[in-house]
């Protein structure tokens, strides 16, 4: 970690700046793995019609969101049909409603982007 500091900061006075290494990448394989085969089932089975553009919904959505956030928005989004007290766990909290809010509008503009009409 000090080395990653002394490189950002030898990097910031060379006016370079540290490069954004795994921004759009720093999403597990399974994750990305699930995400596309849930995703092409979605759109009609498994074929190279469906894999192409399920994979790059999840590029999209790594460039919009973190795998933390993914993560969370992702057991929101599918405990949140829990029913009772539990499920309420999962329902109303603010930050639950607000990554799932997050995950759904990311997955719209990735649709948008990367789908054929």
């Amino acid at each position: 970690m000090k080395i990653k500091k002394q490189l950002s900061i030898f990097l910031t006075l060379m006016g370079i700046g540290m490069p954004q290494i795994g921004t759009a990448n720093d999403y597990p394989t399974q994750t990305r793995v699930e995400f596309v085969l849930q995703c092409m089932g979605a759109q009609g089975g498994k074929s190279y019609q469906t894999l192409y553009p399920c994979v790059c919904m999840i590029d999209r959505i790594a460039q919009e969101m973190n795998h933390d956030d993914f993560s969370q928005a992702q057991t929101f989004t599918y405990l949140k049909s829990t029913p009772g007290e539990r499920g309420g766990l999962f329902r109303d909290p603010p930050q639950a409603k607000a990554l799932r809010n997050r995950l759904k509008a990311a997955k719209e503009k990735a649709k948008m982007a990367c789908f054929v009409k």
